[in-house]
């Protein structure tokens, strides 16, 4: 559902309509794939076709108001919650938005308490998984943007020590690969993140543990994929990120 979701992105853009063929190569889909997509968000509401184009229909209004973003929020958090109770331990959800880390929400439990956000959490991208998992997901320039206006600066005694350093490690770093943070951000605490990608935005999920447990990151990392892939399926979930 992330193709019918670059498809919406597409036809919002062109508020004069396009065709199926436009729209499929605008979002990055195979032309028989948009043509399926297309027919069911027209059954759906999503989108309308007029005289050989496509625009957005009423229901897709709905879905930039405000209900729907809070609709949106409370299903990432309904996720989020699941997520937690699978895995045994906090759950966080990032995205990278006009130019700046954000952490949307996260979901955590007085037996398995999130991070302290002890350092700001925009400013320390380069020390915390989530961090370092969406700025991977940038091209160099932005990255150097973005630790021009963070710059890299010591957190913990594991933290990386300076900006080449950091941009080298990114750079060896796949763009869609999973992170692992070892007490570089908190003290006691190590992290993972998995990257998700929807459209051009940046997002990533991850979890957190205390450094005892360390030898859990993997395996959690690896069911976390697994969960995530499923949610990624579901068309609701699609849409509401």
């Amino acid at each position: 559902m992330q193709r019918a979701l670059r498809l919406l992105e597409a036809a919002a853009s062109r508020p004069e309509g396009a065709p199926a063929k436009q729209l499929a190569r605008e979002a990055g889909v195979a032309l028989p794939t948009a043509y399926h997509l297309l027919r069911t968000l027209a059954h759906e509401g999503y989108v309308r076709r007029e005289r050989g184009v496509y625009r957005l229909a009423e229901a897709a209004g709905r879905l930039g108001g405000a209900g729907a973003k809070q609709n949106r929020r409370s299903m990432i958090q309904d996720a989020l919650g699941h997520c937690r109770d699978l895995l045994g331990a906090p759950v966080y959800f990032g995205v990278y938005r006009n130019g700046e880390i954000e952490l949307v929400a996260v979901a955590d439990s007085p037996a398995h308490p999130a991070v302290e956000e002890w350092a700001d959490f925009r400013e320390t991208g380069h020390a915390h998984a989530l961090g370092q998992c969406l700025l991977s997901q940038l091209g160099e320039k932005a990255r150097r943007d973005h630790l021009h206006r963070h710059p890299v600066r010591y957190v913990t005694p594991y933290s990386v020590r300076d900006e080449e350093s950091f941009l080298r490690r990114l750079a060896a770093v796949d763009r869609m690969q999973p992170v692992l943070e070892h007490q570089e951000y908190a003290l006691g605490t190590v992290c993972a993140a998995l990257p998700l990608m929807v459209g051009t935005t940046a997002m990533a999920i991850g979890f957190s543990l205390p450094a005892h447990q360390e030898d859990r990151l993997l395996p959690m990392l690896a069911r976390l994929e697994r969960e995530v892939g499923r949610l990624l399926g579901t068309p609701a979930f699609s849409i509401s990120i």
